[in-house]
């Protein structure tokens, strides 16, 4: 169409663009044109905030079927397979040899028998956690004596065995607790979940000082990482002990393991965000709570754990934190120094990483420009 002056019609598509299409209008050309190619849609879509949403979708729903596999593996059916046992003298007696016998079938796992000149000796070794039980005969009867505070979830296996097979073999069979735990604690559980608190909020700490103080510089952000570790850890024992009276603490020393614990798994996760920047809760996960944890033998002694994760556990964080808080609370005067070097080791490790790359780490604060000379 054309209006007064005889030029063509604005509004007409036609006259627009050139050619009409199907419908009357005209139809697209040049390179603004076309429909993209695949290779650009990908490009498009990875530039998107469609695409990290589409990738932690598919990274929740496989953590989710690992997180569940990982705790149930684990811990859902605990199974002996070698328990250590202490025998004091040797079992010679055919009674003895009877009841370890029927133990073994019973348990379907061997006792890994040691034997020790006199009971004061093998009671030092449950007392340093080389034995779970001290096996004792006595001529006319047999004394099998667990230690709960060793693991529960093996002191109960033995108790309940131990009472089947004496009745079974004829074996007169006398039990004792001689390590209970503490009455606010009959299950053994309190030690695990306050080590499971302290790895948990370490490294979500982290992560809300990356969030909320990007601007902080390195060595500021260590020393904040310090501060919340060491007031975080007072919190948990204080909580505990001083206000649900759960668990007796020898509160110092508990409560630098737990600060410690706290500390090593913010600069754990501090590394991770130094070498993979966003995706850095992956590796955390994967280490502390899809591995760590179940391994760590609170919830489940490391006899009963699948024996890969009963040596893997001792090597890393939770492990060493549920160690080291294990022994200060039931085995005063038998700390060894093996969980705090874990523990000591995976800090210095990740805050090396940390300062040798921190250039790389997001945040910390843009130096100000040197003001310009006078012209």
């Amino acid at each position: 169409m054309f209006d007064h002056r005889g030029a063509p019609d604005p509004s007409d598509d036609q006259g627009r663009n050139g050619e009409p299409d199907r419908n009357g209008g005209s139809a697209p050309h040049g390179a603004h044109g076309r429909p993209g190619t695949a290779a650009e849609k990908w490009a498009a879509f990875k530039k998107s905030p469609f695409f990290p949403a589409c990738v932690l979708v598919l990274i929740l729903a496989a953590a989710a079927g690992l997180f569940a596999g990982s705790y149930t593996y684990a811990m859902a059916n605990p199974t002996p397979r070698h328990i250590p046992t202490a025998v004091v003298g040797s079992p010679r007696a055919p009674q003895e040899k009877a009841f370890v016998l029927g133990m073994e079938k019973a348990l379907n796992a061997s006792l890994r028998l040691t034997g020790y000149a006199t009971y004061d000796r093998a009671r030092r070794a449950v007392d340093e956690q080389e034995e779970f039980a001290i096996l004792h005969d006595r001529g006319n009867h047999v004394e099998l004596d667990v230690s709960g505070a060793s693991g529960a979830t093996v002191a109960q296996l033995l108790a309940e065995a131990g009472v089947k097979v004496g009745r079974a073999t004829g074996v007169d069979v006398t039990l004792r607790d001689i390590n209970p735990l503490q009455k606010g604690d009959p299950r053994g559980l309190a030690l695990f979940y306050i080590s499971l608190a302290a790895v948990i909020i370490g490294f979500v700490g982290a992560i809300q000082l990356s969030v909320h103080a990007r601007a902080l510089d390195p060595a500021e952000r260590i020393a904040f990482t310090v501060a919340y570790a060491l007031l975080g850890g007072f919190a948990i024992a204080a909580v505990v002990d001083w206000w649900l009276g759960a668990l007796r603490l020898p509160f110092l020393e508990s409560w630098l393991i737990l600060a410690l614990t706290m500390f090593t798994s913010g600069m754990v996760f501090t590394m991770f965000n130094t070498l993979m920047g966003r995706w850095a809760m992956l590796p955390t996960w994967g280490l502390m709570v899809l591995l760590g944890n179940p391994s760590s033998g609170g919830a489940v002694s490391w006899p009963l754990l699948p024996s890969a994760l009963g040596h893997i556990g001792r090597w890393l964080p939770p492990g060493a934190s549920v160690n080291a808080q294990h022994t200060a609370v039931y085995f005063g005067g038998h700390q060894h120094a093996f969980p705090f070097l874990v523990l000591a080791g995976w800090s210095a490790v990740s805050c090396a990483v940390f300062w040798g790359w921190r250039h790389r780490h997001p945040g910390g604060r843009e130096l100000a420009a040197a003001p310009a000379a006078p012209g």
